[in-house]
């Protein structure tokens, strides 16, 4: 459903300046600027609309002047992903104008979005008319898919929210405050309440937000015109709870408004005192299972909740490595010593294991306690069995794991975290995040041939390197902000020997107590992780930075190198701090503490 704008509004009025302000137009000459602002129709998305379908024909193009545009692509099996967002001021579907061909992506409003629309035949009678014309939107064209197919391609950012509180109790005007003052670091940020809400129309809002960084609108308590009013012209889409209360529905957001506010982004925020009781958040997401959802105990939580929203969050990838791995806890300490915060963590096998450390809120002298007493102090890979599935039973590893962690619940950590495994049936990659801490660990380190699989929910689960070595693209997927790759598992410590076909007993027993051959367990790690190589390369060039600790001489079973790990983590990461701290600001945003 489209509604067509009447001709005296001041939209029609300033038709040239909102072109010129294009950067598809903004170089025309004066007669074709002209004859493009002829040719303009303008009308208007209410939120949700589908403004064209993944491989409708393409024959137009358009341009945002107020609003957000969700684009998703089905991958063919039914799932449906936002890809990217487009906004204020931003144009869609140039190639149209330069080689038809079908839509790649299906478009629809995210909130109620007003739009321009240039046909191609009219693009073809403006070209007839300045054949310059053509070379600019080419060139404009050009450099836009160059810039897509860049790692450093921007996150998908909101630029206004509305604050929808769950009952009388939760002080969501408070909340609105305090997220505007964080907010207001960024950018210009205005805060919009029913009092002030109720005496203007959209056109005056969108007037304002055109001016402004960011707006925040607080919702009343019921499902009103003015609720209704802020979900309608809200990127983003902020459901406020007091974690302990009882879980119920949002009496502010009736069924219209979730069929509307689908292709918005929806961020759960769980207020809690003191700290995050385990057990909480998966009774809340039960009422909404589609949102992110964040805690928020001190001021360090809110300002990374604020950074999460106007993705500037901080992402932290870990590899898988085995003892190698230990130097992500040197990496981490040099980053936190730095100032440099990390929003958001998650990785692949001991990377996952480093990484839900973090998450959990351990401090350095956290980790180095509990990960020396689990893999140093104690062999996790000792407990060898009967070779059926594995050489080693997993019970002890199980057992450490759940000893270090308890029963907590992925969603139960106070960052945002992930782990990935792999598979057997699907032959797919899993992204855990939910589910008990323990087991989505055991499933990331379950190396195929070492350890057993973790049998779950119709699932054979394996090491997640096996898929994915470093997760670098599950994170960019979330949209959140820059990413900080490390990898420290892509050099092969394996040692070679002569040509042999066949040995004897005596003759393998002294080449491994000599260090001239890889041991079985190094064999099946090595060979669970070649079928990556291609994958670890491409996420490598998505990481805003990759660090590569220099691990010359650690073994990925050299448990006894921990301290040594540890160190040339830390050393290295600390010497490539300024090159750290360029990366994250130079990766298509602002980047601030």
């Amino acid at each position: 459903m489209t509604v067509e704008f009447p001709p005296n509004t001041s939209i029609g009025r300033n038709a040239l300046a909102v072109l010129a302000s294009l950067p598809l137009f903004e170089d025309l000459e004066p007669g074709a600027l002209v004859a493009v602002a002829e040719e303009l129709e303008w009308f208007c998305l209410p939120g949700g609309t589908i403004l064209f379908k993944q491989g409708d024909e393409a024959d137009s193009l358009y341009a945002v002047t107020s609003g957000s545009l969700g684009a998703f692509r089905n991958d063919g099996d039914g799932k449906t992903t936002l890809i990217g967002r487009i906004q204020r001021g931003e144009t869609l579907g140039e190639g149209a104008l330069l080689s038809g061909g079908v839509r790649t992506a299906t478009v629809k409003s995210i909130r109620d979005t007003e739009l321009v629309r240039f046909s191609k035949e009219a693009f073809e009678k403006l070209v007839l008319q300045y054949p310059s014309a053509m070379l600019h939107i080419a060139r404009v064209t050009v450099a836009r898919m160059e810039q897509t197919l860049r790692r450093d391609s921007p996150p998908i950012v909101s630029r206004s929210f509305a604050i929808l509180g769950n009952g009388p109790g939760v002080d969501a005007d408070g909340f609105a405050r305090s997220l505007v003052k964080v907010l207001a670091k960024f950018g210009k940020t205005e805060l919009f309440t029913s009092d002030l809400g109720e005496q203007h129309t959209s056109a005056w809002f969108n007037e304002v937000e055109s001016r402004r960084d960011f707006v925040v609108f607080v919702a009343d308590e019921r499902s009103t015109p003015w609720t209704r009013q802020c979900i309608g012209q809200a990127d983003s889409l902020i459901l406020l709870a007091d974690a302990k209360d009882e879980p119920r529905p949002w009496a502010n957001l009736d069924f219209a408004d979730v069929a509307r506010s689908e292709s918005q982004r929806t961020e759960l925020v769980l207020l809690h005192q003191r700290w995050v009781r385990p057990g909480l958040a998966a009774r809340w997401l039960k009422q909404y299972p589609a949102a992110q959802h964040h805690h928020i105990v001190s001021e360090d939580d809110f300002r990374r909740f604020a950074r999460i929203l106007t993705g500037r969050a901080v992402g932290l990838v870990l590899s898988g490595g085995g003892a190698r791995g230990f130097a992500h806890i040197g990496v981490i300490k040099a980053l936190c010593e730095a100032g440099i915060p990390i929003d958001i963590c998650g990785g692949t096998s001991i990377g996952s294991i480093i990484a839900s450390g973090l998450a959990a809120g351990w401090d350095n002298e956290q980790m180095v306690e509990r990960y020396r007493r689990t893999f140093v102090d104690r062999n996790p890979l000792g407990d060898y069995t009967l070779p059926f599935m594995s050489i080693s039973s997993g019970r002890r590893v199980s057992r450490l794991l759940r000893g270090e962690v308890g029963n907590i619940d992925v969603v139960d950590l106070p960052l945002p975290y992930f782990c990935v495994s792999a598979d057997l049936v699907t032959s797919s990659m899993v992204v855990h995040r939910s589910g008990l801490l323990w087991r989505c660990l055991r499933a990331s380190v379950a190396i195929p041939g070492v350890l057993p699989p973790v049998f779950h929910s119709q699932q054979i689960l394996v090491d997640g390197g096996v898929v994915n070595h470093l997760p670098v693209d599950v994170m960019r997927g979330l949209g959140r902000g820059p990413v900080i790759g490390v990898d420290v598992g892509s050099e092969s410590s394996l040692a070679s020997c002569d040509e042999v076909d066949e040995m004897s007993v005596l003759a393998r027993w002294n080449l491994l107590r000599n260090r001239k051959a890889p041991n079985i367990v190094q064999l099946l790690l090595r060979a669970g992780s070649l079928s990556t190589t291609l994958v670890t390369a491409a996420n490598r060039e998505q990481s805003s930075i990759l660090l590569k600790p220099p691990l010359q001489g650690i073994d990925i079973l050299d448990w006894r190198a921990f301290d040594r790990a540890i160190e040339a983590g830390y050393r290295s990461t600390m010497q490539r701090m300024e090159e750290i701290q360029a990366a994250l600001k130079g990766d298509r945003h602002r980047f601030s503490v």
